[in-house]
């Protein structure tokens, strides 16, 4: 089962990180990606860059309306993610557990990602995707 560990801050939190030596930082998450390489569990890891650096499509209105980034207010701000095959929601916990660079305003919220075969398989667009998904190796 594919498990999606999605890392939200707050701002002081994320604020706080920027205290860090970026070598440091470098070292310590690479070290818990090789931790997750060599288990053979990691399928895809992401940061994002400054929420400052974003926008937001807010469809409230017609058409939507678009802003920088990121929210008006803001209590968590999403900063990355790590998408891991694992065998149950406990070993996701685990794993999260001993994420590196952690601190206080810092969450790791884990959320198992479906699968293709968990839709109806005779739409006509899961089938489609199906087939891309095949044409690409990912299935």
């Amino acid at each position: 089962m594919k498990y999606m560990l999605i890392f939200r801050a707050t701002d002081e939190a994320m604020k706080s990180m920027q205290d860090i030596d970026f070598d440091e930082m470098l070292n310590a998450m690479g070290q818990f990606n090789d931790e997750l390489m060599r288990a053979g569990v990691l399928l895809a890891a992401e940061g994002l860059d400054d929420a400052s650096e974003g926008v937001v499509v807010d469809y409230s209105a017609e058409p939507p309306i678009v802003t920088d980034g990121p929210y008006g207010e803001t209590k968590e701000l999403f900063g990355g993610f790590y998408l891991l095959n694992l065998a149950s929601k406990e070993e996701a916990v685990e794993w999260a557990k001993r994420l590196p660079m952690t601190r206080p305003g810092v969450k790791t919220e884990i959320r198992r990602v479906p699968t293709i075969d968990e839709f109806p398989q005779d739409n006509e667009w899961v089938q489609k995707e199906r087939k891309w998904r095949e044409q690409t190796g990912q299935l």
